[in-house]
């Protein structure tokens, strides 16, 4: 069994103008290993060519040069796709078949036997939270989040060992994004690899164990998501800390604020924030807090989402 789910080498793709002959690199040399069995994250602004790597990941398209595999087949082979359940962001299903209707529909598509098919759609639709009044209810009077569990609930007919989702939880509610967060946690630890593109960083930051940012078709950013989130900085509060002793404290701290009668010191490394709690104590303050400062997964994306538009500082 292949060690990796999803691996690319220098995948490209150049849409060319047929009229002026320009061209436009959407995915520009990008090179990724997915491990089996893991979340992976696809991060980049709007235009920055995640659907059409996806594209490429599901023969959609056909790179420029490079090429992408899926569990050790190249993409273009139609063995590859076997193995992969996908939801699109804008999904079309038809609005005139139910919820069970459109699984039937497109597990026969996958292959499944009438048997099989009856078995796996009542336990699919209970397990994305549908429950049996929507089962025969017609898309076309579902509310956009029914849409979207009955969306993973298609990707998922056939068993896939590959899911790739694209805004799985877009037009959810907060209840509704635990509960697929739920699912998806547990097909992972089933072994199952979930590639996720997704604008909602706090969500992708609390599910995928690794991301990848892209911006203007290059990779810009690539990592887990604990060492690009890991510890900036040090948090230090204290109550009642005198003029003098602030004045001193401004002086190394990289921010120094006042809010309610706390002091709200922050400082670039352990040994400053060591010896400014040094300093609190031999001056009889009260620590209220002292922690380490943590970046959101959204404080590195618009950073490095910023430097790539910039450019880097000479």
């Amino acid at each position: 069994m292949p060690e990796y789910a999803i691996e690319t080498e220098g995948l490209t793709k150049v849409f060319r103008n047929r009229w002026s002959g320009r061209e436009l690199r959407a995915v520009d040399d990008i090179s990724i290993r997915v491990p089996r069995g893991t979340t992976f994250g696809l991060l980049g602004p709007n235009g920055a060519g995640k659907t059409t790597f996806v594209k490429m990941l599901l023969s959609c398209a056909h790179p420029t040069s490079g090429r992408a595999r899926v569990f050790g087949r190249d993409s273009q082979e139609a063995e590859a796709r076997r193995p992969i359940g996908y939801l699109p962001e804008n999904h079309r299903f038809p609005t005139y078949m139910t919820g069970w209707g459109m699984l039937d529909f497109y597990g026969a598509l996958s292959g499944m036997d009438s048997a099989s098919r009856r078995k796996r759609i009542p336990e699919l639709l209970n397990l994305v939270g549908l429950d049996e009044g929507a089962h025969h209810l017609r898309l076309g009077k579902y509310s956009k989040g029914m849409l979207q569990r009955v969306g993973l609930a298609q990707a998922l007919i056939h068993s896939p060992r590959l899911l790739v989702l694209d805004e799985p939880s877009d037009g959810v509610d907060p209840v509704g994004r635990k509960h697929i967060r739920d699912v998806l946690q547990a097909l992972e630890q089933q072994g199952v690899t979930i590639f996720l593109n997704s604008h909602l960083l706090a969500e992708v930051e609390l599910f995928c164990r690794e991301v990848v940012i892209i911006q203007k078709g290059k990779m810009a950013l690539a990592g887990t998501v604990e060492e690009l989130t890991s510890g900036s900085g040090y948090k230090v509060e204290a109550l009642a800390v005198p003029e003098q002793l602030a004045t001193e404290l401004k002086a190394k701290a990289r921010g120094f604020t006042v809010v309610d009668g706390t002091a709200h010191l922050l400082f670039a490394n352990r040994e400053d924030a060591n010896q400014a709690v040094d300093l609190l104590r031999a001056n009889h303050c009260e620590l209220e807090a002292l922690a380490r400062t943590k970046s959101t997964l959204e404080d590195v994306f618009m950073k490095t989402v910023a430097t790539a538009v910039e450019g880097p500082a000479k």
